[in-house]
């Protein structure tokens, strides 16, 4: 029995990185301050904006290739193509679970470590689809 489909992995992935997407756009327009992110450690205005558009642009990137993946979006791109990104997801969101464990803000270790490590379980249910 699976747990989870690969269409409701890739559903909740694309739901959870547009809430990300928004919360990295509230820290960009600074309504939420940006000492909780990135490890604590951005040094200026400056840094936060080159690090913030980074990851939106990241964040955007992922959500479009999920939906090209499903099907929302018609293409003639062979899933294997998708395969290969979704990996350097997995080990992207492997990655940042690891560094947001050792992360100053709180709310990054607390928050944002269970969100990246269900981002990498998620991610590893879309690419090892059997089908």
């Amino acid at each position: 029995m699976k747990l989870i489909s690969q269409k409701h992995a890739i559903n909740s992935m694309i739901g959870l990185l547009s809430v990300v997407l928004v919360f990295h756009i509230l820290i960009l327009i600074k309504i939420i301050p940006y000492a909780i992110v990135w490890a604590g450690k951005i040094s200026s205005l400056e840094q936060m904006r080159k690090l913030e558009v980074v990851s939106i642009l990241v964040n955007s990137f992922s959500i479009i290739i999920l939906m090209l993946k499903v099907g929302y979006i018609k293409n003639k791109i062979p899933k294997n193509i998708f395969n290969v990104i979704i990996w350097l997801l997995v080990i992207l969101f492997g990655l940042n679970t690891i560094g947001n464990l050792f992360a100053v803000s709180r709310f990054e270790v607390y928050f944002f470590t269970p969100l990246t490590f269900v981002s990498t379980i998620l991610c590893l249910r879309i690419v090892l689809n059997k089908r």
